[in-house]
Parts: C-alpha cells; structure tokens; sequence
C-alpha cells in the first residue's frame, strides 16, 4: 500500500475508531422491548420508596418529648426570581417542584424559560430537594409533611433566604435555601430524631435536565469529583447497588463535588464547611408509548450527605455547561465539559467560535469561517504530505515489481528481508521517507478531533439556527441532509485523491464505502457537527483537485528516464 493510502486510511481509520468508540462506549438506548421487560422485572418494586442502607431508626413507642409539634395548616408553595432562575418551592414535603432557567428555553411554541425539573415524572417518583431515610415510615412522613415556610411571603427576589422546618415532636426537619443573584445556591438540611442527629440523604429525585432532548433519560449522568480529579461519569446502568440498582449505592469518601448532569445543564453539591458523600441509584418512570402501551423510562437518582451525621452544608450550583460560567466556581467545574484529552486545543477553538460569533450572529455560518480558516491554516501541512504521497506514487510500479518477485515466499522466509532491502533503497534513491506522508495527517487529527469535541458539547450550539430547515445546530438534521451532503463531499475526495497501482480492488472498495459507513455513524448526530464536517469535505475536496492540476504525475517515460 503506498504512503498516500496508507496516510488516508490512518486518517479514515483514527476517526472511525474515535467515533465507534464515542457511540458506543456510553450505553446504547434500551428498545422499547427492553425496557419493558425491565419494568416488568422491577414492577413490584420500582415504585418503592428506597432507603438508605444505614442503622435503622428505633421502632418502639416515642418516648414523651419535650421538643415542640412544627406543621404548616394549608398547603402552598414560595417563588423565588433572580435574572437567572425562577424557583418554586412547594411546603408539601419541602421540595422544590420547579426550577427555570431564564437565559435558556424549552422548544415549546412559543418558548418557555428551560425548567430543570419534570413535574410529571417527579409526580411519580420524588421531588428534588426530599430526604431519604433508612426507616420508611419516618421518610414517607417527612417528605408528606407540611412544612413552614419563612418567611411568609409567595414571592421573593433573590438574593433571599428560606427556612423549611417540620416536626411531629418525634421525628425533626429543617431545611434552610439562600438564594444568590448567580446559579448558586447555599443549601443546609438536618434531621433529629428525639433531638439527635440521624444519617439522612438529600435526594435529586425525579428526571434531570431538558426533558426535549432525543432520548433525554440516557443522557443524564452522576458525575464526582475526589482529590482533584473528575471520575468518569456515571450512566444510569452503573448506579445503585451492583444488581440492585433501585438500592442507594454510597460511592464512598467525601468528595471535591458531586451531582447529576445532561449534555448541556448540571446541578453540582459543593461542600461548604464539612465533607459530603455521594448516594446514587436508577428509578423506573412510566409512561405511554406512541402505540398507546405502557412503558418504562430509567432515569439517574442522586443524593448527599454529610459524611458523619449531623447538618449538611453545601453550595448547590444548577445551571449551563457553559465553559466560562463553569470556571468562576470553587473548585472549577470546567471538567463537566468532556473535551477529553484534546482540552487544550478545545478550549481555545471554542473562543475562536465564540470570538467570531460576535462579528457573524449565526453560528452556522461562524462553524463554516472556521472551518475555513482551519483548513487553510492546515493546508501547507496537506501539501507536505501530498508531495510526499506524489513521490510514493512514482516509484510504486518498482515498489510493485519487487514485490510480486518475493510474494511467493512466506513472511519467516529470511529472502524476505532481500525484499525489504531493496525496497529501502528504492526509498533512499528517491529520498523518499516512507512516514513522511503519514506524520504530517497527525496534527490535521488533533485539530479535527477537538473541533469535533467542541461542536458536540458546547452549549454554545444550543437553539442556535443556521438556514431553512436547521433551527438547532446541537440537534440533529431532521431531514439528514447534511449527512447526505457530506457523504457525497466525503465520495467526490475519495474520488479526486489518485489511488496508486500498488492498491488492489478490495482497498480502493474499502476506502469507497467509507464515506456511508460515515453516514451510518453521523446522521443522528447534532447538525451543527455535520455541517462541520461537509464544509470540511467540500474544502478538501476543492484543496484536493487544485493539488492534482498544480502537481500532476510524471509521466511513466519520465520517471524511467529521471531513474536512469
């Protein structure tokens, strides 16, 4: 195979393996089927309360107490604004039953603020902000309890603080929320029974995140952060107890942070003042199919604690995935963002894109300038490496020829390595370095490889439009044009690279399928990373056919008389 063949199916190879390996490495949707029979499974306890495994409350009689009966009369709810959120706080248990984001919007016509919390779903389930106990008579009061709110008022603006407390002189909650003009929120939480502290959990019931999203539920992850270092998240498959993953799991040690994400929003527990630990486990909501069936949805459960019992204490952050909101917490959450290694390329890509966005107010346009840009900056690199690819391609008649006199012999057969020898001194006439044409396509793949990690998990992308029928470039085409488009950009370079004599038919089929097995991979990825894509293509197909008209083979009577 020459070195141009070699280079581009290293290139073709690299980004396939990346994308196999990014499609399929998080865990592939259940099928309605499976997750029915996993409902089935678990119908006769998915819908149970779980607890917390810990030293079980005493069960034997009250003993008479001095500590006073604390219930609201009537049931109602407190809201709290700040330019960035509105928050509704319902008595019923003292939990929070909405949470919007003003800056951000759902995909209703016409949009509403973004709210964090699914109301249906944690209606089944459990809101945000209830405790989880070891004894489930005690929980199931504390969570049903009317709880007093103060103050008093419906309506607060931030920044305001909030008192919950509820008692039946037996069993003590008090939850206090001091909201701040930011996405931060200081959060303390206690519970006593006959006065001294028992282990509890802060629970995230419910469903996390944009509940539009295509397959909303296997997008949502537990993620933490220990000794400095993010673990990686964690998919609903892996929370819980190892085969019981409706049993609260203790992730075990005190962590930097924790909390429960989707692609573009998280809410993070930052300890305060004392260290907090990490309970997650996976519930089961229900549903009814397009079909009109009863089905089941998993959906990511989180919790936190005080590491020894007593008051919990902790910032909650709940906002965007955006990368300069991220930086300005204590610890930097700027992890959430899985740029993975290509970090520090990505990250100044995507202030690149932003930079330009300020100057092109469309960020499909703003995708293709860079692209633009970066396939140009790129070029000289290409030209290096079709120089050398050129070279390849007139001494592969000779590479061939040497070749067919020893395929006879078997690979252990030392006449082999004559082969091989005179092979590299057809390299060393020509002053032809057999890797250059491959080194040069490895700064191309970084570059293009964190592109990639930009377009796919930025924010930035998010109900952004580019033309016609692409209304959100972080979703994917509905019509799967652009996947189409860069199949055929992908084909028509395939087409213009010159494949040499030394590549046989199954090769040059195998680099000819390539461009479907890309849209078999793409098409149901976000829009706006396949517009980065096709503009890449129609780019490189265009640098492609200027190359060949610049830099023509010599003829097969030339390169002879050049030899002799």
């Amino acid at each position: 195979m020459s070195d141009q063949t070699r280079a581009a199916v290293f290139f073709a190879a690299a980004i396939v393996i990346f994308l196999i390996w990014s499609h399929f490495f998080m865990p592939a949707a259940p099928t309605p089927s499976q997750l029915n029979q996993k409902s089935t499974n678990a119908q006769t306890t998915s819908n149970a309360t779980p607890q917390i495994p810990s030293a079980q409350a005493s069960n034997a009689p009250a003993a008479l107490s001095s500590i006073p009966a604390v219930e609201a009369k009537t049931e109602g709810s407190v809201a709290v604004e700040s330019s960035y959120y509105r928050v509704e706080i319902s008595n019923r248990g003292g939990t929070l039953h909405s949470w919007q984001l003003e800056k951000y919007f759902d995909d209703q016509k016409p949009p509403h603020p973004l709210d964090i919390i699914n109301k249906d779903i944690s209606q089944e389930l459990g809101w945000p902000l209830s405790v989880s106990l070891s004894d489930p008579t005690l929980e199931a009061k504390a969570n049903s309890a009317l709880y007093q709110i103060t103050p008093g008022a419906s309506d607060l603006k931030a920044p305001a603080q909030i008192t919950m407390q509820w008692s039946d002189g037996h069993l003590s909650v008090s939850k206090k929320l001091s909201f701040h003009d930011s996405y931060d929120t200081d959060v303390e939480a206690s519970v006593l029974l006959d006065g001294k502290p028992i282990p509890f959990v802060l629970a995230w019931r419910g469903q996390f995140g944009d509940k539009a999203v295509y397959q909303a539920p296997q997008l949502v992850s537990v993620f933490y952060s220990q000794n400095g270092k993010l673990a990686t998240p964690l998919q609903y498959r892996k929370l819980g107890t190892p085969n019981n993953q409706i049993q609260p799991y203790d992730q075990g040690g005190a962590m930097d942070y924790a909390g429960i994400e989707d692609q573009f929003f998280a809410a993070a527990f930052i300890p305060n003042s004392s260290p907090i630990a990490l309970w997650h486990w996976t519930q089961w909501h229900h549903y009814t199919d397009s079909n009109n069936q009863q089905a089941s949805e998993p959906d990511a459960q989180i919790g936190v604690a005080p590491v020894a019992a007593g008051t919990l204490s902790a910032k909650l952050f709940l906002g965007p995935k955006d990368l300069q909101v991220l930086g300005q917490q204590q610890p930097s959450l700027e992890a959430l963002i899985n740029f993975g290694w290509t970090g520090v390329i990505a990250k100044p890509l995507l202030f690149a894109l932003e930079w330009l966005h300020k100057y092109i107010p469309n960020y499909g346009w703003a995708i293709v300038v860079l692209t633009l840009l970066l396939n140009m900056a790129l070029f000289p690199v290409k030209i290096s490496s079709f120089r050398s690819a050129r070279k390849m391609q007139q001494v592969a008649p000779e590479i061939k020829a040497i070749q067919d006199r020893y395929k006879k012999y078997s690979m252990r057969d030392p006449r082999k390595q004559k082969m091989n020898e005179e092979v590299m001194a057809v390299y060393s006439r020509e002053k032809i370095n057999p890797a250059a044409g491959c080194l040069p396509v490895l700064p191309q793949l970084i570059i293009l490889w964190a592109f990639w990690r930009v377009l796919a998990y930025s924010i930035v992308l998010r109900h952004e439009p580019w033309i016609g029928w692409i209304h959100d470039l972080s979703a994917r085409d509905p019509y799967y044009i652009l996947p189409i488009g860069m199949a055929i950009t992908a084909f028509a370079m395939q087409k213009l690279t010159p494949m040499p004599a030394t590549v046989d038919a199954s090769q040059q089929k195998m680099m000819m399928l390539m461009p479907l097995f890309f849209v078999v991979l793409l098409f149901r990825y976000a829009s706006g990373l396949n517009l980065y894509y096709f503009t890449a293509n129609l780019v490189g197909a265009a640098q492609q056919w200027y190359l060949n008209r610049t830099h023509p083979l010599p003829s097969r009577s030339k390169f002879k008389k050049n030899r002799e």
